[in-house]
């Protein structure tokens, strides 16, 4: 849930006190798709499935996007809106390959299972309300679940440090049928986020992809936003590197300045 955090308490208390009236909430509404619309980043097919405000100030965003970028754009002109405190995000990426849950279930459970990075976690499955041990560490950091649903995978648990738990979020959405990641994993240093912090976890994620070559590829951030410069041998390799950058938990915004080039 996204929430805006650049009012005090006590002013949203106040404006929402006896509840938004429907003219206004119909204004909002109104005027957040004119927004949306009119965001060129967000391409002529985005289309919002529905947006419903509540009296309470609570925005029901529905959409399909092409990208985690727009889904990440769109939630934040949504939270940016006059009176919205909330959102329930139910904005969805288009699957880059078709899949089914019991798909990415397998996929998951083989990434998460066989990667030497998430060797001392317990892991578990949970499929049709059921719980499965997928690995078992006998000296654990830490204890991760997750669970699929029509494409959306759900993370749950608790790990040492922020690193894995967005390497783990990275893993989920690597799988191509995945819609949307939910990471709600608990982070021992969830207080200590950094600039730093995310370099290092978008560094990681541009290593670990097979796809690009991370020794061209130069990482800034400042606050939230992430800034790629260097060299990539072609459009494909500069587009997956900035996807890389997008699927990090925490990150806002990428700007994306690697050249194509030797």
């Amino acid at each position: 849930m996204f929430r805006r955090t650049d009012m005090h308490l006590d002013e949203v208390t106040e404006d929402l006190m006896f509840g938004l009236e429907p003219e206004r909430i119909r204004k909002i509404v109104d005027e957040l798709r004119g927004r949306l619309s009119g965001e060129s980043r967000l391409g002529s097919r985005f289309k919002a499935d529905g947006l419903s405000l509540e009296g309470d100030g609570t925005l029901i965003f529905e959409a399909e996007v092409d990208g985690v970028a727009q889904k990440k754009l769109a939630l934040e002109i949504a939270a940016a809106m006059p009176d919205v405190v909330a959102t329930v995000d139910r904005v969805r990426v288009k699957p880059a390959s078709p899949m089914g849950d019991a798909e990415i279930l397998a996929r998951l459970r083989r990434e998460y299972a066989e990667d030497p990075a998430l060797a001392s976690l317990n892991v578990e499955e949970i499929r049709g309300g059921h719980c499965e041990t997928i690995s078992k560490s006998p000296d654990a950091h830490g204890d991760i679940d997750y669970e699929v649903v029509d494409g959306v995978v759900t993370l749950n648990g608790s790990v040492p440090g922020l690193t894995i738990k967005r390497y783990i979020g990275l893993l989920a959405w690597w799988v191509p049928g995945s819609r949307d990641v939910i990471n709600g994993i608990v982070a021992g240093d969830d207080d200590e986020d950094s600039a730093d912090r995310i370099a290092e976890a978008v560094r990681l994620a541009l290593e670990k992809d097979p796809y690009v070559d991370a020794a061209q590829v130069k990482v800034g951030v400042r606050n939230r936003t992430v800034r790629l410069t260097g060299y990539l041998p072609s459009d494909d390799q500069r587009r997956m590197a900035e996807n890389d950058a997008w699927y990090i938990f925490g990150v806002d915004e990428v700007v994306n300045e690697i050249a194509v080039g030797p």
